[in-house]
Formats: structure tokens, C-alpha cells, sequence
């Protein structure tokens, strides 16, 4: 007797190459037929794994969305000396295992309009030669949610699959200390991080599953105390780029807990079913300059992680998809918004009590 399909939404973070994590789970995910993904969020990184994801999905099957994932990795390393502002050349590799740190452009002391004024982001080809973006802006099945900073007022703009573009998706992805600024209908727009990584209430307004994986992929505790500049700058990023999951989160908990405590309506309100994968140890021992490495090898260790990491999830959690959260967002959001005096560590926040 075939299984009964398990819908999912899923919110997937942005992160650079660290996004190549986000690959290996989507890549396990894959595999599990009874699976089914009503909508995907996507940041950054986790924009170009959702629209590679959904288009594979639309032309051919899962083994060719499992094919089309790795072929955008894959070449994003062949392109990685254009896509990367410096190398790890192989002592940097020896010597400081992918650390960036000595780089000048990873000091974001320029910009990008300094050395060109012409816009020659390697991933506009990339995904020109990947994607058919008609079959995109025509799918009916899968719902996507591509999350964008408006440059001129700092809010967020969500571009849905009927309309989605290349620029839109590289807006999305675009640091602009890095890469000039996608301009769309004479409006620029940043990388989606800065505002919603990935954003949440949206997709949950437009679907009718209720629940929602998170590929996170910023660490959201680190005990130690930056004190050189890069590490600074790096902390500081972290700390923005998951502020506004971290509001979400607190949001979607305090309407949980009004439904459960009968002041919501359960008739006009749902429940959010909450889960989470996450390389906080393994990703948060990398050097946040990691995440503009385009090297084939580190790239293929990031996917492996994520397999193992969402085949763990799926043997744990696997029955709990349409039943319950699987981890304790509301102590996440408790000790991330001071709203309690305990300091737990990540791994703590992120499992169910």
C-alpha cells in the first residue's frame, strides 16, 4: 500500500557556497517519493536551489531535479575563478584549510563599480543555461517565494513564479559590496538576507500546507567574542541576516500559543508546524569568508553534510511531518528576544525538549 504524501513547504537561507549544503538536503529529500513540496522560500543561495529545484521538478522528475541541482554546483566550481573575488590557491588551502582571511577584497574595501562599470556576474549565464524561466513563470504546481531587498526603501519584495526573471534571482543573491546592482523595472534590489532570510509568511499565506522545513545555514550562536576585524564583519552579517527569521519565528509562536490557549480561533487560524535542518556544528566551524569559495572539492563536502544531516532529520522526524514542530522554536524565540535569562547553546535551541 503506497504511502500517503507528506506535503512540506520549504525555507531555504542563503549562504554563499555554504548554500551547497542546502544541495545535499534537497538532494536526500529528493529521494523520498511520498514527499511532496507545495511552496519554497529562497534567499541568496537558497533562491538559486529553489528555482533549480522547482524547474527540475517541472521538466522532468526528482532524478532530474537531483541531476539540475548538481549540474548548477558543479558549475558554479568550473566558474569558480570568475565567481569568487580571489582564489584559494593551493597554500591558502594547505596552510589555512579555504580560509580567506588575507584577501583584500574580503575586507570589502571596494566596490564593485570600481574596477567595471560593466555588470559581469558569472551567474546570469549560469542560469540562463540551466533554467527555461517561461516554464518557471508558467508552473501552477509549485509555488515559489524569491525574497529581495528594495534598495530605495530597505523593505522586502517577493517575487512569485509567474513573474520571476534572471535578475530577479540574481537580485536576490547580490552583495553589493560584491556584484553590481540587478536593476528591475528601473528599481534596484539587494541580496534578500538583509530583510528575510528566507521569508516565511508569505508562503504560509498562499498554501495550504502547514508546515515548514528551514534549511538554516547561519550559525545562530557563537560563544566566543570576535575580535579581529574580519571576524567583526562576519558576526555582524550573521546577526542581520538572522534577525528577520528570528522575528518570524517569534511571530508564528505567539499565534501557535493563542490558537493552543483558545483566544485565536482554530477554525480561522492554523497552526504552523515547525522544522529545521541545520549544520550549526559543522558550518560553524567554517570561517564565514568560506561562503565565497567555489571549489568543486569543498562544495561536494558541503552536500554530504546536508544528506547526512536531512537523513538524520528524516529518521527522527519523519512521522511528525502534519502533526508537530520538531524543535523548540518557542525556547528559540524565549532566549533569543530576552524574553528568557537562559543562554543555551545552538545545538540546544534546535532540538525538541
Amino acid at each position: 500500500m503506497a504511502k500517503a504524501s507528506r506535503k512540506l513547504n520549504l525555507a531555504l537561507q542563503g549562504g554563499g557556497a555554504h548554500g551547497a549544503f542546502t544541495w545535499g538536503v534537497l538532494d536526500r529529500l529528493l529521494e523520498e517519493d511520498d514527499l511532496e513540496f507545495a511552496a519554497i522560500s529562497g534567499t541568496s543561495a537558497g533562491a538559486m536551489n529553489a528555482v533549480v529545484m522547482a524547474e527540475g521538478l517541472l521538466e522532468g522528475d526528482r532524478a532530474f531535479a537531483r541531476a539540475q541541482l548538481e549540474s548548477f554546483w558543479l558549475g558554479m566550481a568550473a566558474a569558480g575563478e570568475k565567481l569568487a573575488p580571489f582564489r584559494a590557491l593551493p597554500w591558502f588551502k594547505l596552510i589555512e584549510g579555504f580560509v580567506y582571511e588575507a584577501s583584500i577584497a574580503y575586507t570589502r574595501m571596494f566596490s564593485p563599480y570600481d574596477f567595471s562599470t560593466a555588470d559581469t556576474n558569472p551567474l546570469r549565464q549560469a542560469l540562463n543555461a540551466l533554467i527555461d524561466f517561461e516554464r518557471v513563470r508558467k508552473n501552477r504546481k509549485i509555488k515559489l517565494f524569491i525574497n529581495t531587498t528594495h534598495v530605495a526603501t530597505g523593505g522586502l519584495r517577493c517575487w512569485r513564479e509567474h513573474e520571476l526573471t534572471v535578475e530577479m534571482v540574481l537580485a536576490s543573491a547580490c552583495l553589493p559590496s560584491l556584484f553590481h546592482t540587478p536593476m528591475i523595472e528601473g528599481e534596484g534590489y539587494w541580496d534578500g538576507g538583509y530583510i528575510a532570510n528566507p521569508a516565511l509568511e508569505p508562503m504560509l499565506r498562499c498554501t495550504n500546507s502547514d508546515d515548514v522545513l528551514i534549511v538554516q545555514l547561519n550559525p545562530i550562536v557563537r560563544t566566543a567574542l570576535p575580535k579581529r576585524a574580519n571576524d567583526i564583519v562576519d558576526r555582524l552579517s550573521e546577526i542581520s541576516f538572522n534577525a528577520s527569521l528570528i522575528t518570524e519565528l517569534r511571530f508564528i509562536a505567539e499565534r501557535n500559543r493563542l490558537i493552543d490557549a483558545g483566544e485565536l480561533s482554530a477554525e480561522r487560524h492554523r497552526k504552523t508546524h515547525l522544522h529545521m535542518i541545520h549544520g550549526d556544528q559543522e558550518l560553524g566551524q567554517l570561517p564565514a569568508s568560506s561562503k565565497l569559495l567555489a571549489d568543486r572539492d569543498f562544495l561536494l563536502k558541503l552536500r554530504d553534510l546536508g544528506r547526512v544531516a536531512a537523513s538524520e532529520w528524516l529518521e527522527a522526524h519523519s512521522d511528525h511531518i502534519g502533526k508537530r514542530s520538531t524543535f523548540n522554536y518557542r525556547k528559540m524565540v524565549a532566549a533569543l528576544t530576552q524574553e528568557s535569562d537562559e543562554t543555551p547553546s545552538e545545538a540546544a535551541l534546535l532540538n525538541r525538549d
